[in-house]
């Protein structure tokens, strides 16, 4: 499993960020209202144009994913974009958690929440580049 297991979790984050981070600029993305209603509070840029950088920024995650040389930036670049990624649990509670309870998260809350696991399967990546070297 160790020898198919990195080139698997790369090759899966390829697919969802390429996938999901294109239909954002093309406004095909059922996140698009989410990603809007998030981002209206920035000082600068509209949420139009935040949406086309967000997904362009996907999109570029997802390729670096796919290049062994290019995970570290390809980790950076997602470990920046997930922190946007759970502002809704803080700033839109109301859209992300059943009747104010955060034991119940609504189905936009569970999307963000299942990013834990986007999360630790780059930090396994991350934490294999300088083994497989060795």
């Amino acid at each position: 499993m160790r020898s198919t297991s990195r080139p698997a979790i790369r090759l899966s984050f390829g697919i969802i960020f390429i996938w999901f981070g294109i239909l954002k600029p093309l406004h095909l993305s059922p996140a698009e209202g989410l990603l809007k209603t998030t981002v209206t509070w920035l000082p600068f840029g509209s949420p139009d144009n935040w949406l086309i950088i967000i997904g362009w920024w996907e999109v570029i995650i997802g390729v670096f994913f796919l290049f062994e040389k290019t995970t570290r930036i390809a980790i950076i670049l997602l470990f920046t974009q997930m922190v946007g990624t759970f502002m809704p649990l803080i700033f839109l509670p109301a859209v992300t958690f059943q009747s104010g309870n955060f034991l119940l998260p609504t189905l936009e809350g569970q999307y963000i929440i299942k990013n834990l696991i986007i999360i630790s399967a780059a930090l396994v990546l991350g934490g294999e580049i300088n083994r497989a070297k060795n």
